[in-house]
């Protein structure tokens, strides 16, 4: 690995461990063992470094959404896989890191939300007409505001107002508004499909306990 990814990689595992104001340059040097000014050769600022780290999480999902796609059997199957797949990413995110990039890194923040709105507005979509052509979702619904809801509802979990972060976790919360939007969109079959998958789940959960 070069050292520019190592230095990405490293960055990101401690800003989702303990979010990203709290992280200094010095401290990632310290984790990997080299010098700051090694860094910088790499990064101007920690700024660029967050942009760095945005852009990798960006590439690696789009990655993953196309896997989801292509592993599932169908759309609602899609739904499924994409949710358990990161589900260990969320159990590990602190739940403020949304929050400081906001705060106090505006351009990464932008460049993480006009990918949200353009290439996850776009899987949204694409997975709504999936599951309209296999009949597992109503052909009356509004793909429009459909996926406007489900982009903005898929980010409530880091809405402190709305889930305090001492009372649920991130990935229960996204779980459980994933069953609401599949259900609100589902037919009959699709709720069936639903059931099915769910029930799966537990009893693979039951069986790793």
């Amino acid at each position: 690995m070069e050292v520019k990814e190592r230095i990405l990689q490293k960055a990101n595992d401690l800003f989702m461990r303990y979010g990203i104001r709290s992280i200094t340059m010095d401290e990632i040097a310290t984790q990997l063992g080299i010098s700051k000014k090694t860094i910088y050769q790499f990064f101007t600022d920690k700024d660029e470094m967050v942009e760095g780290v945005v852009e990798k999480h960006i590439h690696e999902n789009e990655e993953k959404c196309f896997q989801f796609r292509n592993i599932s059997e169908n759309a609602v199957s899609e739904i499924f896989v994409a949710v358990d797949e990161n589900e260990e990413m969320l159990k590990a995110m602190n739940p403020l890191i949304m929050y400081d990039l906001e705060k106090h890194h505006p351009k990464a923040h932008k460049k993480f939300w006009d990918h949200i709105h353009r290439f996850m507005y776009k899987t949204i979509r694409e997975n709504l007409q999936r599951g309209i052509s296999e009949k597992l979702y109503r052909e009356d619904v509004n793909l429009d505001i459909v996926c406007s809801h489900r982009l903005e509802s898929a980010f409530m979990c880091f809405d402190q107002d709305i889930f305090p972060h001492n009372r649920y976790k991130i990935s229960d919360v996204v779980r459980e508004l994933s069953m609401l939007y599949l259900n609100s969109i589902a037919t009959d079959h699709g709720r069936e499909l639903i059931e099915k998958y769910s029930t799966e789940r537990i009893k693979h959960l039951s069986h790793e306990q």
